[in-house]
């Protein structure tokens, strides 16, 4: 019987949720946090802080004795090519470290966060299923490093370890403490600061639900597959309005086609550079928008795990009430 959980990355925004969501459901919680210093997302909840790096081999397995299963989320998010090696290094050796430890360890389950990134597709595709091929070499790095750590997981599952793979959209929802990618888009429409909308849209898919699909793969996930977790496609336009139906901002009046956004991108990256603010939108970013399918299909995740997301309008309403309630607006 799965009890006792360890979480990597518990202070990100999934990790914030997925702590949430294992506490309330009465499991014990062991939160990994590389930098304990930081664990403002987990003030007040009654989970163990446990100071461990998915880098250092020696620290996981200190973490994960006595423990029933491990959710993995740790990883470096980019949309700015390879930061040196960090993107590679953390979404690759980090989950080859966890598998080891599970394995050193004895734990009964794995439960390996991935991402869509980490499959190729077209928009031209009808669908974009888990049949559909990993990203590779002509990818960019960060959807290299997210296949070449499921490779790392499913080399884990051919020794023995029960280990499942989600790979979640672009995730938004409340818990946001860190401000991820899609937080701070939204919280700049929120805020009426954006200055401009790019043409174009992606898969958006509620962190709670993540969350809690990923409770259903602890007993229900088939050991070696992959389960798609998306929610509902909107473009950045509609995302505004939802964003303006809450907050009150109007969204901006100027909205760049993405060929145009792309000729913007060395006037951004100077300004980045001058006043070390994050640059607006990359190459990465837009090629996402441009790349993006409008049907991830979720089927098996329904059919297998229970999984239904819910509406994108309450995702948006509950992010404004959480960043009002915590000053963020």
């Amino acid at each position: 019987m799965i009890r006792k959980i360890a979480v990597t990355g518990a202070t990100g925004h999934i990790g914030a949720n997925m702590v949430r969501c294992l506490l309330k459901q009465g499991f014990e919680v062991r939160a990994l946090c590389r930098k304990p210093a930081k664990s403002r997302a987990l003030q007040g909840l009654k989970a163990e802080q446990y100071p461990a790096d998915v880098l250092d081999a020696e620290s996981l397995r200190q973490a994960f004795r006595g423990m029933d299963a491990v959710m993995h989320l740790a990883a470096v998010i980019s949309v700015e090519g390879g930061q040196n090696g960090r993107v590679m290094s953390t979404n690759t050796l980090g989950p080859r470290h966890v598998v080891e430890a599970c394995l050193d360890c004895g734990v009964a389950r794995l439960i390996h966060f991935s991402s869509i990134h980490a499959f190729r597709y077209s928009p031209r595709d009808p669908a974009v299923t888990e049949a559909h091929p990993p990203a590779g070499p002509g990818s960019f790095i960060y959807d290299q490093s997210k296949a070449a750590g499921e490779q790392e997981v499913l080399r884990g599952v051919r020794r023995g370890l029960e280990a499942v793979i989600l790979n979640p959209t672009g995730v938004v929802g409340p818990y946001d403490f860190g401000t991820s990618l899609s937080g701070q888009m939204l919280r700049s429409l929120m805020k009426g600061t954006l200055p401009a909308l790019a043409r174009g849209g992606f898969d958006w898919v509620d962190a709670r639900d993540v969350a809690t699909a990923a409770v259903a793969a602890l007993n229900r996930g088939r050991p070696g597959e992959r389960y798609i977790l998306s929610g509902h496609w909107a473009s950045i336009r509609q995302l505004a309005e939802l964003c303006r139906r809450f907050s009150g901002q109007p969204p901006p009046r100027l909205e760049l086609p993405l060929w145009m956004a792309l000729l913007g991108l060395p006037f951004l990256k100077a300004y980045s550079r001058a006043t070390g603010a994050p640059p607006l939108y990359t190459y990465e970013s837009i090629m996402a928008l441009k790349q993006s399918n409008r049907n991830y299909a979720h089927e098996k995740a329904r059919q297998e795990l229970g999984y239904h997301p819910r509406p994108l309008e309450e995702s948006i309403r509950d992010i404004y009430e959480w960043y009002l309630e915590n000053g963020m607006l």
